[in-house]
């Protein structure tokens, strides 16, 4: 069945969407030979010829969901011209090409999922699924209340107003404090700039959860495979259904499959 260039080359694993229209605009896709450059083409992939920069790609593949438990100092990103560390030197033993979903900053640590699925890497990135991402946060001073219910209540930034889903003070001491927070708003460094705004500032940030899938006990550096009923349930998430049918669907889902 033909689709939108653009979306084969997200379903292959070759980039996401947007990326992959800047690569068709460059001329870097041809199809059946032909260089293409009209981002609303459309292809076969059971039936065409799709080259990018030269190399044939295949629709047919495993597709891979990797948690990786990112470090400090490690660029979430396939490349660095200066010659940093980046998320996929420590990923080893898998041929095929995968790539991060999202962000996590340099200096921030924890659960990054890496994969080559980009219909995937799209639907959790896209804003319109809010969905939630659970950190630990250990901010210089000690904040008091007056500082956590301006969090509860929301914080005015240069780029609009941010109010985590859910936040949590652990503990706190005379020099720092540690708190649990819960975001779906995907704004850049927007947990860094919340708490500067307050004047405390992150000193440590480690993605703890997406949705309902945790870091748990995985150490620094290492990673593991997505379950498949971790995959699914993502996937649900990204439907755009209520939340509530979301739970309805995953419990039917896995109950069907033990009978």
């Amino acid at each position: 069945m033909e689709e939108r260039l653009q979306k084969v080359l997200s379903q292959a694993g070759v980039s996401s969407r947007r990326a992959a229209e800047k690569m068709i605009a460059a001329g870097r896709i041809s199809v059946n030979g032909i260089v293409v450059t009209e981002p609303g083409t459309k292809a076969d992939p059971q039936k065409d010829e799709i080259r990018v920069d030269g190399k044939l790609i295949s629709c047919e593949r495993e597709r891979i969901y990797i948690l990786l438990h990112k470090p400090q100092g490690v660029l979430t990103t396939l490349s660095d011209p200066q010659g940093r560390p980046i998320v996929t030197d420590l990923i080893e033993g898998i041929a095929e090409r995968v790539f991060p979903v999202g962000r996590l900053d340099y200096d921030s640590e924890g659960l990054l999922i890496l994969t080559n699925d980009g219909e995937f890497s799209q639907r959790l990135q896209h804003p319109r699924y809010r969905i939630p991402k659970t950190y630990r946060v250990k901010v210089g001073g000690r904040l008091l209340k007056g500082g956590l219910q301006s969090l509860e209540r929301g914080i005015e930034l240069a780029d609009g107003r941010f109010t985590p889903t859910d936040v949590f003070l652990e503990k706190t001491n005379r020099g720092s404090s540690w708190l649990r927070i819960t975001i779906t708003d995907g704004r850049n460094r927007v947990i860094r700039r919340a708490f500067e705004t307050i004047g405390h500032p992150v000193v440590r940030l480690v993605r703890v959860a997406v949705a309902d899938v945790v870091l748990g006990s995985l150490r620094e550096g290492s990673w593991r495979m997505l379950t498949p009923r971790e995959v699914e349930r993502l996937l649900v998430l990204a439907s755009g259904r209520p939340e509530k049918n979301c739970l309805d669907i995953h419990f039917k889902i896995n109950n069907s499959r033990r009978k």
